[in-house]
């Protein structure tokens, strides 16, 4: 499973900046429709085009490893239990 590091990235980016930074101002400056946004946030293994992954490393001036965590699904299966 893929899982996506927004939250962390977005608090850096609030605390470099000194100021509260909303998705959907994240969703415009990146060109992401809002609600995609929200689900590549919210939705545990929500699947996305290399477009809007593209997007937010562009966004955030990251690398996609800062962006994106590969998690093996026997650990994902082990945390359920």
């Amino acid at each position: 499973m893929l899982r996506f590091k927004i939250k962390e990235l977005l608090a850096k980016k609030e605390f470099d900046e000194g100021r509260r930074i909303t998705l959907t101002e994240v969703a415009e400056s990146a060109g992401i429709h809002r609600m995609t946004l929200s689900k590549i946030v919210n939705q545990k293994g929500y699947s996305t085009v290399t477009d809007n992954i593209d997007s937010l490393c562009n966004y955030f001036q990251c690398k996609i490893e800062d962006l994106v965590e590969y998690i093996p699904d026997r650990i994902e299966e082990e945390s359920d239990k």
